[in-house]
């Protein structure tokens, strides 16, 4: 399955909090290694502004789930995801099936 992973800055409070969020969230990033089931495929940062945006292949939620748990200075979402291929071939099935309903 793959997921869009998406961070938004959770308001902190002081300059000085966040500057040392910042700190604490460079030191636990640098140490996290990705599991070999979360296959990252882009990861980006919103420019000017503490947030990014993350497409990955991973087969266990929990996985998911434990990514979005490891930076609490951040709200997570995690939303699923198809290809535009996938989505059009599976509308098109239940477009079929529909048309051959019986009226009442």
């Amino acid at each position: 399955m793959k997921y869009v992973i998406s961070w938004f800055e959770r308001p902190q409070g002081t300059p000085m909090e966040y500057e040392n969020a910042q700190k604490r969230i460079l030191e636990v990033f640098g140490q996290w290694k990705a599991p070999d089931n979360f296959k990252i495929e882009f990861f980006v940062i919103r420019v000017g502004e503490w947030g990014g945006h993350m497409l990955v292949e991973c087969d266990d939620p929990v996985t998911i789930h434990k990514f979005c748990s490891m930076l609490p200075a951040f709200v997570f979402e995690a939303r699923p995801v198809i290809t535009v291929e996938e989505a059009v071939r599976g509308e098109l099935e239940v477009i079929a099936w529909r048309d051959g309903l019986k009226r009442k």
